[in-house]
C-alpha cells in the first residue's frame, strides 16, 4: 500500500513539474541569435545574404543581439518587393522596431510609410536613404559610413602608392596613370561616391590619368573577373592600375590578373579595393594586392543593435552608448586606410 502511495505521489509531482515547465516554455522565444526570454521583438532585413561584406555585418548584429533583443533576421534576396513584404510580415508579428538594409535606397519612403503607420522606429543601415526621406519621419535614423570619405581615402592611398612606385608601375614611361575602374551597383550611393572622389583626389594631386575602361561588376567577384579578362585581352600591357569600389570585385580582378601572369615582379599591376575583408587583407599581406579601405562591419553591426535595442525599449537611441549622432539622424562609422604596414588594424576589426 505504501509503495502505491509513493508511486501516486511521484506521478503527481511529475505532473506538477511538467505543468510548470510548460508554462515556462510558453514564455520563451527563440531566434537565430540564440535563447531569448522576455525580450523586445525586432525585425531586420539584409538586402541579400550572399553579399560577403553584408554577411560580416549580419554576424556582428546576431552576436551583439544575443540576450538583448529577439531578433528576426530576413534575407531579402536582392528583391525590393520581397523586402517590403517582409516588413509587412514583421510588423504583423508585433515587432517593436525595424532595422532595414534596403535593396534599393529609393524604397526608403515605402518603408517609412509602413513604419509610421505602425508608429515603429526604423534604423536604416549600409544603404543610405535620401536625406529628405529620412527627415520626413522623426523615428527614422541611419547607421553606416560616409561614402565620400571612402572615395577620398582610396584616392589619397592611390596617390601615395603611385608616387612611391611610379618608376616600376608606369610601364610605358609616359607619366600617366592608366587605370581600369570596377564599379559597384549603378546608382548605389557608395559606388557613385567611391568612384567620383577617388578620381578627384588623384586629379587634385596633379597626377595625369588615362581611363582605359570603367564598368559595373555589381559588387561581384565573378563579374569582376569577366570584366578583367576582357580588359586584359583588349589593353594588354597598358593597364597600370586597377581601382575597385570594393574588395570582392578586387579579388575577382586579382584572379584574372594572376592567371594572365600580371602579378609577377616585372609585369605587376597594382589593385586596390574597399572594405578590408579577410580575404583581401591576406592578399595585401602576401603582396599581391596593394591596399584597401577598412569598412568596419563589426562596429556597424554593434551600432545597429545598440540603436535598435534602445528604440525598441522606448529610449533615446544613443542612450548608454559611445556613438556620436550628427543632425539627429546619422551614426557614421569612420573608414581607415589599410596597407601592408598596418594590416593588423584590419585583422583585429574582423576577429
Amino acid at each position: 500500500m505504501n509503495n502505491i502511495k509513493k508511486i501516486i505521489i511521484a506521478l503527481a509531482m511529475c505532473f506538477i513539474v511538467a505543468s510548470i515547465l510548460k508554462v515556462g516554455i510558453s514564455r520563451v522565444t527563440y531566434s537565430k541569435t540564440g535563447y531569448k526570454g522576455e525580450l523586445p521583438k525586432v525585425g531586420a532585413t539584409i538586402y541579400k545574404y550572399d553579399d560577403e561584406f553584408m554577411s560580416y555585418i549580419r554576424n556582428s548584429m546576431e552576436n551583439d543581439a544575443y540576450g538583448r533583443i529577439a531578433l528576426n533576421m530576413n534575407d531579402s534576396q536582392n528583391d525590393q518587393d520581397t523586402q517590403l513584404k517582409q516588413v509587412d510580415e514583421m510588423i504583423s508579428k508585433g515587432v517593436r522596431a525595424l532595422a532595414i538594409n534596403l535593396v534599393d535606397p529609393k524604397a526608403a519612403k515605402s518603408v517609412i510609410v509602413k513604419a509610421k503607420a505602425a508608429n515603429l522606429p526604423v534604423i536604416f543601415f549600409n544603404k543610405e536613404p535620401d536625406a529628405s526621406v529620412l527627415n520626413s519621419y522623426g523615428k527614422a535614423w541611419f547607421v553606416g559610413t560616409d561614402s565620400k570619405e571612402s572615395g577620398i581615402l582610396q584616392g589619397k592611398m592611390i596617390v601615395d602608392l603611385w608616387n612611391e612606385n611610379k618608376n616600376k608601375w608606369d610601364k610605358n614611361k609616359d607619366g600617366k596613370l592608366s587605370y581600369v575602374l570596377l564599379k559597384g551597383e549603378p546608382g548605389h550611393p557608395d559606388a557613385e561616391a567611391r568612384s567620383k572622389y577617388a578620381l578627384d583626389e588623384i586629379n587634385k594631386a596633379g597626377i595625369t590619368v588615362e581611363e582605359l575602361a570603367a564598368s559595373t561588376a555589381m559588387w561581384d567577384a565573378a563579374k569582376a573577373k569577366d570584366k578583367m579578362d576582357g580588359w586584359i585581352s583588349k589593353f594588354n600591357n597598358r593597364i597600370e592600375f586597377v581601382i575597385s569600389n570594393n574588395d570582392v570585385m578586387a579579388l575577382g580582378a586579382l584572379d584574372s590578373l594572376e592567371k594572365a601572369g600580371y602579378l609577377s615582379e616585372e609585369k605587376f599591376v597594382p589593385v586596390v579595393g574597399i572594405d578590408a575583408i579577410p580575404d583581401a587583407t591576406k592578399k595585401i599581406k602576401a603582396g599581391t594586392m596593394v591596399g584597401t579601405i577598412l569598412n568596419d562591419a563589426n562596429n556597424q553591426g554593434k551600432a545597429i543593435i545598440d540603436l535598435v535595442t534602445n528604440a525598441a525599449n522606448g529610449k533615446n537611441i544613443i542612450n548608454g552608448t559611445s556613438w556620436k549622432i550628427t543632425n539627429n539622424k546619422y551614426i557614421r562609422i569612420p573608414y581607415v586606410t589599410i596597407i601592408k604596414d598596418n594590416i593588423d588594424i584590419a585583422e583585429q576589426a574582423y576577429k
